[in-house]
């Protein structure tokens, strides 16, 4: 019997099944490993003839956990095969929260009906019973805590027959949401839209929607109607988010539209709560849930719709382990699971605005914003007219907007897409630029930890009095602006402004990220400072001015993408401007105001530089209009890197419409301490990467000590 095992092997090892087992496909078993058990699932792959039954190991038992679902299996395979992984590694995001000692049961602690009268009543004691008349039964750890004992005194009471330790009946974690119960009202544009999508449900078959709608046209309160049907027809719905910190808002959206939350899924939980919403979701007990990218592998027995939110979020891109998209692969398990997929952004990207063009996709547009409010104006600063003063980076138009939001009562953003106070420090005295040991990066000032940090792999170092290279003293200095230096450039501008800053420093999840949200809604925040976590789907009333304080940022290092995901971003960062009744503006600070990012932004017509962006892609048969695969070579020498890349070099395939750029050194060519090449497969749209990518891989051994990853359809080449 075929038994796939979490780990990187080639596929399925074969094991003996034992007298009184009968086990199925997708049954959770444990088998035995070199000199250890290990769970498994038993897979669909045919057995290995060729090795006498004799010889095998026997499988020592089936789990009892809900067997893995013939979609999922065929989606992980069908993963597998597509990013050049090994299935293991893959079925391994599937069957992460599994082991063999299943969920504990909840234990709670209630006094005895006749407890022993002659058991001596210390200070402890009376205390644990002093909590139990206010409230009984308790958990172990909430009545520990609130009496103040240790975990010890209760398990004595127990056992002394004082208290009784009860087994909570088993039931459904999560409520029900009502698709009947009454949510906020929607525009006809809305009726129309949503009616769509609830058809597409109705269906019960594999059909992808594109639903396009502008900043503010409530295209989360649609695509929830899509919601409210799957759940009228019995089925789950799973609906995606780039980051996990959007819950908080979101969450509470989904709550005035059903009545009750959802479930979530993502790596932050604490691992009780993974394992009991995993099982929830194999026994059918939660109905909707939102997550980030690994909730894709839940174990759904009947999914019956899959959201990805903020579709063009490179954040669904998955770079380490098994490389994959997210966004793409949600597709895929739509298809495995005969459901409709909807894919949501104000910004759509150009692969799915390309499928919508050739009919692959369904289109629903939202063309204006919900209840009347209008888009925000867009101005532009050029700081070669306009500079800021010596020494500042918000120019004196910037400063002067803010000033008059703030004294109308209004809040003001900041945006500036960098973390930390200087991406550089550098010696005044001799030059010498503080750089990461560990890769090719500069290691970033944070101001307010006192430490030089690397973004990368995470080496810190704290700011040194005098520079390492020449000893002179306190000549480091910073280069360029991050969040910090704004926000402490922001408190001396406008001191009286209440400041919040939004970055993945200060917002570590979705608890800090509705404080602050909850904040700026009840103002108690007048201007707040942020990077991209500010641009993705909030939604604050009172905001009315956003100030981009490089506009210019993402457009450096010529990446296929730069100009697409800048014109994205700060259209998304714009509209969190103007949503209620006060009209919105945007001001973007530039040294390139002739660029098409800055006039497409300027004169709202994001649909125009689309085209434009997919006429260049076009004639160079560049993505969506050509298949991309990159091949990542690392080693822990550089000689050994170069060797392995000038082999695949010699070794790389040749053919009508197959193009290989490279082997060259990655622009990251030190990464976490390794050395990094980079070759790039370049092919029409209409050839298959992966037979050529197996076939270029076999014929080039890999040393020990070196590594050659691969990512098909890239969309980072560093």
């Amino acid at each position: 019997m075929p038994v796939l095992l979490p780990y990187p092997f080639a596929g399925p090892f074969d094991y003996r099944v034992p007298p009184g087992l009968e086990p199925k496909p997708g049954d959770v078993v444990l088998v035995p490993l070199n000199r250890r058990e290990e769970v498994g699932v038993v897979w669909d792959a045919p057995a290995d003839d060729s090795v006498p039954e004799h010889k095998l190991k026997s499988v020592v038992g089936v789990l009892d956990t809900p067997p893995m679902g013939e979609a999922l299996r065929r989606f992980v395979d069908w993963i597998a095969a597509y990013t050049l992984s090994f299935p293991g590694e893959v079925m391994a995001m599937a069957l992460r929260v599994v082991s063999p000692g299943a969920v504990r049961p909840v234990v709670r602690y209630r006094r005895a009906a006749d407890p022993v009268p002659l058991m001596r009543m210390t200070p402890a004691r009376q205390r644990v019973v002093d909590v139990l008349d206010r409230q009984e039964p308790r958990l172990l750890a909430d009545l520990a805590r609130e009496a103040g004992v240790s975990p010890a005194v209760l398990r004595g009471m127990t056992e002394a027959g004082l208290l009784v330790a009860e087994v909570a009946a088993a039931g459904s974690p999560f409520a029900w949401p009502d698709p009947e119960f009454e949510g906020p009202a929607l525009s006809e544009q809305q009726v129309a839209v949503g009616a769509a999508l609830r058809e597409a449900v109705a269906r019960r078959t594999f059909s992808v929607t594109l639903l396009d709608g502008v900043t503010g046209s409530g295209k989360t309160e649609v695509y929830l109607e899509a919601v409210a049907a799957c759940l009228r027809a019995g089925r789950q719905a799973l609906v995606m988010l780039p980051e996990i910190a959007l819950s908080s808002q979101w969450i509470e959206r989904f709550q005035r539209r059903f009545g009750v939350a959802p479930a979530v899924w993502h790596s932050d939980l604490p691992s009780r709560v993974r394992k009991v919403t995993w099982q929830a979701v194999a026994e059918g007990l939660a109905p909707v849930v939102v997550g980030a990218r690994s909730a894709l592998f839940l174990p759904f027995p009947d999914l019956g719709l899959v959201v990805v939110d903020e579709e063009h979020e490179a954040a669904f891109k998955q770079q380490d382990g098994v490389v994959y998209n997210a966004r793409d692969m949600a597709v895929v398990r739509a298809r495995f699971c005969s459901a409709p997929a909807v894919l949501v952004s104000a910004t759509p990207s150009l692969e799915s605005v390309v499928n919508v063009e050739a009919g692959r996709y369904a289109h629903l547009r939202l063309a204006s914003r919900h209840g009347g409010a209008s888009m925000p104006a867009v101005t532009l600063v050029d700081l070669r007219e306009n500079p800021p003063d010596r020494g500042r980076f918000l120019a004196p138009a910037l400063i002067e907007a803010v000033r008059q939001t703030l004294a109308q009562g209004e809040q003001a953003m900041l945006f500036l897409n960098r973390r930390g106070y200087a991406p550089l420090t550098l010696c005044r005295h001799c030059g010498h630029r503080m750089q990461c040991p560990n890769c090719t990066a500069w290691l970033v000032e944070h101001r307010t930890r006192g430490q030089l940090l690397c973004h990368h792999c995470g080496h810190t170092i704290p700011i040194p009095p005098e520079c390492p290279a020449c000893g002179a003293a306190d000549s480091l200095t910073p280069v360029g602006p991050g969040i910090e230096r704004i926000t402490e450039e922001a408190a001396v501008v406008f001191p009286e402004a209440r400041r919040l800053i939004m970055a993945s420093d200060t917002i570590s999840g979705p608890h800090a990220a509705a404080a602050a949200a909850h904040a700026i809604e009840d103002r108690t925040v007048d201007l707040i400072i942020g990077t991209q976590l500010v641009a993705k789907g909030w939604h604050f009333p009172h905001l009315t001015f956003v100030g981009v304080v490089d506009a210019d940022l993402g457009l450096a290092g010529g990446e296929l993408r730069a100009a697409e995901r800048t014109v994205q971003l700060l259209h998304q960062v714009a509209g969190r401007a103007g949503r209620a009744e006060a009209a919105g503006r945007v001001m973007l600070q530039t040294f390139i105001p002739d660029h098409p990012v800055m006039q497409a932004l300027l004169q709202g017509d994001l649909d125009a530089f689309m085209a434009s962006e997919a006429e260049s892609r076009r004639d160079g048969e560049w993505p969506p209009y050509g298949r991309l695969a990159a091949l990542i070579v690392s080693a822990d020498s550089a000689i050994m890197a170069d060797t392995v890349a000038r082999d695949l070099g010699w070794a790389a395939p040749r053919g009508d419409g197959i193009v290989v750029l490279g082997p060259a050194p990655a622009p990251m060519s030190l990464l976490r301490g390794r050395h990094r090449r980079r070759l790039l497969l370049k092919v029409r749209r209409d050839v298959a990467v992966q037979p050529i990518l197996r076939a270029w891989l076999g014929a080039v051994k890999v040393p020990r000590g070196g590594r050659v990853d691969v990512d098909v359809d890239p969309i980072s080449f560093l």
